[in-house]
């Protein structure tokens, strides 16, 4: 397969993806960011980059965020969402701080290629479902020619980076202007 087949057919598989992305599912993850002025962020691995980038642009537009493992994490609790990703929905580790922080009070958003997955079924007050094939997932998604996780971690940055743009677009008040100042300044 040479470059140009390859682009296409990955441009073609996150079309699909985002075709079949639930548009009220996406509206309630949206609601749930904008509700929730305290939010805590995990994941591992490519979608743990992706996630990443999302708690980054959060705090840019000015919720106090909090990346879990972190030295500098406070304690979770009552008022506080958690933004779990894990693409197959059986992450160990991920599992466990989820049961913690529902033992806490706080409200966990799983966001997933697996909504079958232990803790979306078990821990989540509401999943998020991104439609795109991830690493040992036994879902109905977007399959892909692609290794491993790899489109669900691609749609997942886009789509985290669309509902930040959303939220901007939808909030009086907020702007990428306003949002710029808050970027590190001592770089």
């Amino acid at each position: 397969m040479d470059y140009r087949e390859m682009y296409e057919k990955i441009l073609d598989e996150h079309r699909q993806v985002y075709e079949k992305t639930d548009q009220a599912g996406l509206r309630d993850f949206i609601e749930e960011v904008k509700k929730h002025d305290r939010i805590f962020l995990i994941g591992v691995g490519r979608e743990g980059m992706a996630t990443r980038a999302f708690a980054m642009r959060l705090m840019h537009m000015g919720k106090e965020i909090h990346w879990i493992w972190d030295d500098t994490t406070p304690a979770i609790g009552e008022g506080d969402m958690l933004i779990a990703t894990l693409g197959d929905g059986r992450i160990g580790h991920i599992n466990y701080v989820c049961e913690r922080a529902k033992e806490a009070g706080a409200m966990i958003y799983v966001v997933t290629g697996s909504p079958s997955g232990d803790t979306a079924k078990n821990l989540a007050d509401k999943v998020f479902f991104v439609p795109a094939a991830v690493y040992r997932g036994t879902d109905e998604v977007v399959p892909s020619f692609q290794p491993m996780g790899n489109l669900f971690e691609q749609c997942l940055f886009i789509l985290f980076d669309m509902i930040v743009m959303m939220i901007v677009d939808e909030t009086e008040g907020l702007s990428f202007e306003k949002m710029a100042k808050r970027h590190r300044n001592v770089e």
